[in-house]
């Protein structure tokens, strides 16, 4: 997504044009999961190759594509059904549509847990909604000794409403983890991680409602721009967080019995 140069620039309609294609095209695309309304495909490299491409769809019933788009914007709601997530906070904003964020993950042990600092924006298009981002780095959030830094090359989400009160969601990923993972994790990224994740973000916008009348209802400045008041982050502090300037660990020899029962869970 970042056009292969050194330039960071923030999406435009071309860009959230192609994203929506991708989402919504079969071609290319080979099913690895499909069960209980969740269907998980992959797309082009190897089963071999750490830097899949990934795409997840579920369907929502009862969760209006808006109330999805809050949830995946709302980072204090995030902490309630991110189990995964050990951090996440917003540095700064670029324009009304784009802000810098950080966010490290949880990785199933025995691996070593990852982080991400990424160029995120947003486009709203009548009922259906769109977030997308890419790695950056930024001068204050090097890596980290605790964590591997690892690379979004295009990741993002595609909220397509079906009818008043129900949606679709898609999730499409490529991801580069920084390290060589064993074959298991890549098969487990498909079977199980990804979707117990769409399963729970679906939860996770049935409760949204309930959750957000408690907590700071009128504040959304994801929707209401005038609201955001994070300090403002220049493009030229900025650069392209390029994968092969980074650490990369091999973790091929980890065995799968070692893995927490917890992430067995689909």
């Amino acid at each position: 997504m970042s056009r292969g140069g050194e330039m960071v620039y923030i999406p435009d309609d071309s860009d959230f044009s192609s994203f929506r294609d991708q989402c919504e095209s079969l071609e290319g695309w080979h099913c690895r999961y499909n069960k209980a309304g969740v269907t998980v495909w992959s797309q082009g490299q190897e089963e071999s190759c750490t830097v899949q491409k990934i795409k997840t769809r579920i369907s929502c019933k009862d969760v209006p594509a808006e109330t999805l788009y809050d949830v995946l914007h709302d980072t204090s709601y995030r902490k309630k059904w991110d189990s995964n997530m050990i951090e996440t906070y917003d540095i700064g904003r670029l324009t009304v549509n784009a802000d810098i964020g950080y966010y490290s993950w949880k990785c199933p042990s025995p691996l070593k847990n990852r982080d991400f600092v990424t160029l995120r924006s947003w486009l709203p298009l009548g009922n259906d909604y769109m977030i997308i981002n890419y790695s950056v780095k930024h001068p204050n959030y090097p890596p980290r000794k605790d964590f591997v830094r690892a690379v979004s090359l295009q990741t993002g989400y595609l909220i397509k409403a079906n009818g008043d009160s129900a949606c679709v969601l898609y999730y499409l990923t490529q991801v580069d983890p920084r390290g060589s993972l064993p074959k298991w994790v890549v098969n487990r990224v498909s079977q199980f991680v990804a979707p117990k994740a769409m399963k729970k973000i679906y939860k996770a916008g049935l409760k949204y409602p309930e959750w957000k009348r408690k907590h700071d209802p009128e504040y959304k400045p994801w929707v209401y721009p005038e609201q955001n008041t994070l300090p403002c982050v220049s493009l030229a502090e900025l650069s392209v967080q390029h994968a092969d300037s980074l650490e990369n660990i091999d973790e091929t020899g980890l065995p799968e019995d070692h893995l927490s029962t917890s992430d067995h869970e689909a």
